[in-house]
């Protein structure tokens, strides 16, 4: 009996001993896995780390490249002779830089690398009956030689004596229509007395067409056309494109406390702007642009050659380039350039180009 006793306690102890290490392995198995995993996913994590870090100085590199102005809005005037209720570029001031100024300010963007220049407003033929305006669709197309020129314009001003001595050097005229009911436009803001907005529009395609200039039409779509079918008029007028915009707000210029418009009433919802989409999704011209799309993918320049940053929801003007350069200026503009050539900026804009059926 006293032999066995050591026996017994020496099973005893063991028992204790055998629980305690499997208690301590089944505590050590997850930190050993964990481990495990850890060693494994190192050298992956570190070629994770060095992929981002490559991505980073990509990035930066290209924030450093400058901008080149491939295509540049100029709104040289704020002056319009409609009051559109949306407009998003209002009649704040009246000034129009001199001739010789604005020649110079267009040189320095074509030596920057410009390919098109597109003249807005306001609208562009209320200064000088449109004869500035012509001077500086010649001066671009037959001096600077820049592949495309274009213009967008409420049509109203324009007179056929205007094709005539300018025609030949203008690639584009892109028309503003939002509707084709004239109770609609007078609604919008673009009636003017007895004349008919919708006849002014088929008239200056008749003239476009006789003088060779490509047709486009711009529409805003808003609260007052957004259930409009234009499926029938946009195919008669057969226009080069269609660009097709969402109602967009911009603080100081038609929407806030300091602003000449209030476009809220008219603004649509991302919804409503795909329905319309929708029910014009056959016209082949059809050129959509969403406000994430409007937004940051124009250089605009406004009447005192400063572009505008819209960023921030408002018209924040660089420095002028007359006065800085473009390089300079251009930084502030808040351009994304992939944007731009997301929603389609580049295309064929040169009526040479366009091998149109006149």
């Amino acid at each position: 009996m006293w032999v066995l006793m050591p026996l017994a306690f020496a099973g005893m102890l063991l028992k204790v001993f055998r629980q305690q290490l499997s208690s301590l392995w089944s505590a050590l198995v997850p930190l050993f896995s964990f481990l495990r995993t850890f060693w494994l996913a190192g050298p992956q994590r570190k070629q994770q780390q060095q992929q981002q870090q490559q991505q980073q100085r990509k990035e930066s590199q290209a924030e450093d490249l400058p901008i080149t102005p491939t295509s540049v809005n100029y709104h040289f005037t704020r002056r319009c002779n409609y009051k559109c209720g949306f407009c998003f570029h209002t009649a704040k001031t009246s000034f129009v830089l001199p001739l010789v100024e604005a020649k110079r300010g267009l040189l320095l963007l074509k030596d920057a690398g410009m390919e098109k220049i597109n003249f807005s407003g306001g609208e562009p033929f209320i200064h000088d009956r449109g004869e500035y305006l012509g001077e500086l669709v010649k001066f671009c197309k037959v001096d600077l030689q820049l592949p495309s020129v274009s213009i967008v314009s409420n049509g109203s001003l324009i007179r056929e004596s205007w094709f005539q001595h300018y025609g030949d050097y203008l690639d584009i005229l892109a028309i503003s229509c939002d509707s084709f009911n004239e109770q609609v436009n007078v609604l919008i803001g673009r009636g003017q007395g007895k004349k008919n907005h919708v006849e002014t529009l088929q008239r200056l395609r008749r003239w476009c067409r006789d003088y060779r200039v490509a047709f486009k039409i711009n529409s805003v779509i808003n609260r007052f056309n957004v259930d409009e079918d234009m499926n029938e008029q946009i195919r008669a007028l057969n226009p080069v494109r269609w660009k097709v915009f969402q109602c967009l707000l911009i603080d100081g210029e038609n929407s806030g406390d300091d602003a000449l418009r209030e476009a809220e009433r008219f603004v649509i919802s991302d919804e409503e702007f795909d329905g319309f989409l929708d029910r014009h999704k056959e016209v082949s011209c059809l050129v959509p642009e969403s406000n994430q799309k409007m937004k940051d993918s124009y250089l605009i320049l406004d009447e005192y050659m400063r572009f505008l940053n819209c960023k921030n929801g408002r018209k924040d003007p660089s420095k002028s380039i007359l006065d800085v350069g473009v390089e300079a200026a251009i930084k502030c503009s808040g351009f994304d350039e992939k944007m731009f050539l997301t929603r389609g900026g580049k295309y064929v804009w040169s009526k040479a180009d366009l091998q149109l059926d006149w």
